[in-house]
């Protein structure tokens, strides 16, 4: 690979790999598909040479421009500058209370690119997909590593780990709701009236931002969770960590049991199944104070909360010239209305979602 200037891609990792294992060098680089973020991804196959510690692959990551999301950003939630990158705030913590976070081999803040371990293409989504015999299995595992991380999350809070600094409250329940307002219902229910709704997103937001709060993944869902098969036995890697921060108990659940096409693996009977070993792991590991009735009405909320949150935000993202997040829109449609259905408590919502 010919380096382009002193600062290329290509000329930094030949670099940290050299400095990292003596002796391997890069053989190929690929770019890897990324996410909504402004981050960029590439897979790196390495020759080990005399470096015998050597992987086969590693992963480089460029942060892109902005450490600080959006949502922080509006809401003055972190404080800027940051005193570093947060993916390598968050990771420190998740490592030491023993989350299956991957390993960073080389961190470049200055730079803004890291050097990480390849987990492989193994995500729980398409692993669920090939062996959807083994749903229980595999969501079981997400809620074990799920409960490890709010439970010893919460259970050792850590003033340097800025995840403690912010939490998921009203305001930014109610922040990430008026970009549904504004839109999402274009998108999906253009003759609404919006002014009707915002009373029912305000209660919504307020019912939320009152719910006790562990400490929270925010993203955790499918294609975050990479499964790798060991002696014939599945672990789970959590990925995609950085915007930790305090949520309700059921926010995360909420994002891994209802985001996307998950409703096309979750049944309502997975979906109890999954909800009362959590509420039940949950209890024993005294990060859950709600009872049973409580904890599903949370649950309702969150998923509400998170279907009308994903149509603002997925139809934003297409109107901003990043497509194909509009095929997600009925998913997430769906979604809303199930929790519509069960609660009936959110008329104005219901008349505009389930309009044909």
């Amino acid at each position: 690979m010919a380096p382009s200037h002193p600062d290329s891609v290509d000329d930094w990792i030949h670099s940290a790999v050299g400095s990292y294992w003596p002796g391997a060098w890069v053989t190929r680089l690929e770019p890897m598909q990324g996410d909504a973020s402004t981050r960029r991804f590439w897979r790196a196959w390495l020759e080990q040479g005399r470096a015998a510690a050597a992987p086969a692959t590693a992963v480089l990551v460029d942060l892109g421009p902005q450490d600080v999301p959006r949502y922080a950003r509006e809401l003055g939630l972190l404080p800027e500058p940051l005193p570093e990158p947060l993916v390598l705030n968050a990771h420190r913590f998740l490592t030491r209370i023993g989350v299956a976070v991957p390993a960073i081999y080389v961190a470049a803040p200055h730079v803004r690119r890291l050097l990480v371990e390849d987990l492989g293409d193994a995500s729980l989504y398409a692993l669920v997909v090939r062996t959807p015999a083994r749903a229980g299995e595999l969501y079981r595992l997400a809620l074990d590593e799920l409960l490890r991380l709010q439970g010893e999350g919460s259970r050792h809070p850590d003033p340097g780990c800025l995840a403690f600094s912010v939490a998921y409250d009203r305001r930014l329940f109610r922040w990430e709701m008026e970009q549904f307002l504004a839109y999402g219902i274009p998108a999906v229910a253009p003759d609404s009236d919006v002014d009707d709704l915002r009373g029912e997103i305000d209660r919504l937001a307020d019912l939320l931002g009152a719910l006790p709060r562990v400490f929270s993944h925010r993203d955790y869902h499918y294609r975050n969770l990479m499964v790798q098969e060991t002696g014939g036995k599945p672990r789970l890697r959590v990925i995609d960590y950085q915007d930790a921060l305090m949520a309700p108990n059921a926010q995360d659940l909420a994002v891994l049991l209802t985001t996307r096409e998950t409703g096309e693996i979750i049944t309502p009977e997975l979906e109890a199944e999954m909800l009362q070993y959590y509420a039940e792991c949950a209890r024993a590991a005294g990060i859950l104070a709600l009872d049973d009735a409580q904890f599903l009405r949370s649950y309702r909320w969150c998923v509400l909360q998170h279907a009308l949150k994903v149509i603002g935000l997925f139809a934003y993202l297409e109107h901003h010239g990043k497509p194909g997040y509009g095929a997600y829109l009925p998913a997430a449609l769906g979604q809303a209305r199930r929790m519509l259905r069960a609660d009936g408590e959110w008329p104005a919502l219901s008349r505009a979602l389930e309009r044909p």
